[in-house]
């Protein structure tokens, strides 16, 4: 939900760490019943996809910022410079 109430950029992508974690505690809830462990090689699997995800927008956030000055959503209304 915070994805689509906040409008600061850094605020957004801690939403979508938020909504990573809770399905990583998911996986790892359902892992209980499964004999392979399965689920834990899953949140493995989501928390790199997560590191690196975070890694690349916060490089696109600090060019944009850099570039124009705005860390506001609403004022991002172009991308070019």
């Amino acid at each position: 939900m915070i994805v689509l109430i906040k409008r600061s950029v850094i605020m957004i992508l801690v939403g979508i760490e938020l909504i990573l974690n809770a399905a990583n505690i998911n996986l790892v809830a359902f892992s209980q019943n499964d004999p392979n462990l399965s689920g834990q090689m899953m949140t493995l699997f989501v928390i790199v996809v997560a590191v690196a995800e975070s890694a690349v927008a916060l490089a696109i956030v600090y060019q944009i910022f850099r570039h124009q000055g705005v860390s506001d959503m609403d004022q991002l209304n172009e991308l070019k410079g």
